[in-house]
């Protein structure tokens, strides 16, 4: 070639010359490039594919889960680059191992630029060197060269250029004439569950991977402030709020993680991807359920992890913590009071004559006026005249004390009069005062103290075995996730209020003296 182009070039003087011969040497050379660029813009696992050795020197191990995930990612990133209102936020449950940083939290924004340069994302992890890591292998991807044979268009911007924030910079062809030049691109800003230095930014895609560790889980003020800055603070860094998606890649490691907050508010717009290592004894937490025949004996990846592997990693993880991380399951398996899968679901409310008796039990926070502090749940059950019982609603919040006596008595209006009202009376002078204010704030309504003794669970025992026995039915509700949620891991729940509330107008319902009155 270099033969049949040296006497074209003799000819050429100046620009003109170069200008011809970077178009042709471009066309001889660099057709290999075009087509891995082709092929990358139509599939980001055939960008993982052939980026793989830029971010990691282990060999590349396919399996089914990643193309699937990468398949989900892109329709995501699709309806951003389309300005459409997006169809669901994502979670993403997967055992760790499992390629999902590398898939979603170094690929996936990368990807992205190559097609869209301007997309900003805001990148989070439980902490902040984590999080820093996975921006800077992205970031080392852009300046490989592998990358710039593929993408010269694009680069890091030179003084915009930290781990924590850099912005990119892509190469624009003006319309109607031949003239470029390199534009400011989009950015990556990575920071930390529960930081403050989101504040200012605002992002296309919002991608939290990871926001909690087993340790961090097993606090109650790490659970918190995670379920917080994922509700309050990160969903106002959005572009575009009816466009802007967030995605969480988490395992599961306990009831009330970010993935069990998200799901528990029973939002129509959230996608709920859940892959299982194993599916033998986890497989009712699969979703979406299609996903069932791509497992082989029972195996997400029998290449990583193997039966044997799996076994090693619970004796390493625990039962809790193996149920949680390879299970998707964050509760040990057979470990709770409650078999809810026994529990009926219905849309009917029964008719009056076959109800023999309604109650309503509130459980009641211990808060100081004002200041919520925990919650306070009221669980209404009818007995039936079949021998059977349903739970017909539960209101439940964190209240301080004025606002929860209001809703106490707005619910005892809306259930009625003939519904039996009982207050479980706390120890000590404090929970008798408390109980004596509720039943006076309800004059005119059948209401009583209850001062239960012995242990909670003591106390659910009779209340377990009539579910367990397939004597209860629950009416449909958007309450249902939480309230079964709480009983499934019962007594390993992070909160046991509504299996106390719901035990106590159980307890209620079949004794004859079931009360007293405070005087």
């Amino acid at each position: 070639m270099e033969r049949t182009l040296k006497p074209i070039l003799k000819v050429e003087r100046g620009s003109v010359r170069r200008e011809r011969e970077g178009r042709m040497r471009t066309a001889v050379e660099d057709s290999p490039a075009k087509i891995i660029r082709e092929l990358n813009d139509r599939s980001l696992f055939h960008f993982i594919e052939q980026m793989w050795p830029e971010v990691s020197s282990d060999d590349f191990i396919p399996n089914w889960h990643i193309p699937y995930l990468c398949k989900e990612l892109e329709q995501i990133a699709e309806q951003v680059a389309e300005g459409k209102p997006r169809d669901h936020d994502l979670i993403i449950n997967v055992p760790p191992g499992t390629t999902k940083t590398i898939t979603c939290s170094i690929m996936f924004p990368v990807w992205c630029w190559t097609r869209w340069p301007k997309f900003r994302f805001i990148t989070a992890s439980y902490s902040k060197d984590l999080s820093l890591e996975t921006a800077e292998y992205a970031r080392d991807m852009i300046r490989s060269d592998s990358f710039k044979a593929i993408y010269p268009d694009l680069t890091i911007k030179d003084d915009k250029d930290t781990k924590g924030n850099y912005k990119l910079m892509y190469r624009q062809t003006f319309e109607g004439s031949k003239y470029t030049r390199m534009v400011p691109g989009g950015n990556r800003l990575s920071t930390s569950v529960g930081a403050t230095t989101v504040t200012g930014f605002h992002a296309h895609i919002l991608i939290v991977d990871d926001p909690l560790n087993p340790e961090q889980a097993a606090s109650e003020r790490e659970l918190e402030k995670a379920n917080r800055w994922m509700s309050q603070t990160l969903p106002s860094r959005k572009v575009n709020k009816a466009v802007t998606p967030t995605i969480l890649i988490m395992q599961r490691l306990h009831q009330d993680d970010p993935t069990g907050h998200w799901l528990a508010k029973a939002k129509k717009n959230v996608k709920h991807i859940c892959i299982p290592g194993e599916i033998r004894h986890y497989g009712k937490h699969l979703q979406p359920e299609e996903l069932r025949e791509k497992y082989v004996d029972d195996l997400l990846d029998s290449n990583r992890m193997s039966w044997t592997v799996l076994k090693d990693m619970e004796a390493d993880l625990g039962q809790y913590g193996y149920a949680g991380q390879i299970g998707q399951d964050p509760s040990p398996p057979g470990g709770g009071m409650f078999k809810i899968d026994h529990i009926i679901h219905t849309n009917d409310i029964p008719r009056a004559a076959n109800i023999v008796k309604k109650v309503r039990y509130w459980d009641k926070a211990a808060t100081e006026e004002g200041k919520a502090e925990a919650y306070t749940a009221g669980v209404l059950i009818y007995q039936l005249s079949d021998a059977r019982w349903l739970i017909v609603d539960v209101k439940r919040g964190m209240w301080g004390t004025a606002q929860r006596e209001r809703i106490i008595r707005s619910v005892a209006e809306a259930d009625g009069q003939d519904t039996y009202i009982y207050i479980e009376q706390e120890p000590g002078s404090g929970g008798k005062e408390s109980a004596q204010a509720t039943i006076l704030n309800l004059a005119g309504y059948a209401c009583y103290a209850d001062r239960p003794t012995g242990k909670k669970e003591f106390r659910a025992d009779p209340y377990s075995v009539q579910i367990n026995n397939g004597n209860f039915r629950i009416l449909r509700g958007d309450w249902n996730f939480a309230f079964l949620e709480e009983h499934r891991l019962y007594p390993y729940s992070t909160y046991k209020d509504q299996v106390d509330a719901a035990a106590g107008a159980f307890n209620q319902l079949v004794k004859k003296k079931v009360a007293r009155r405070i005087r």
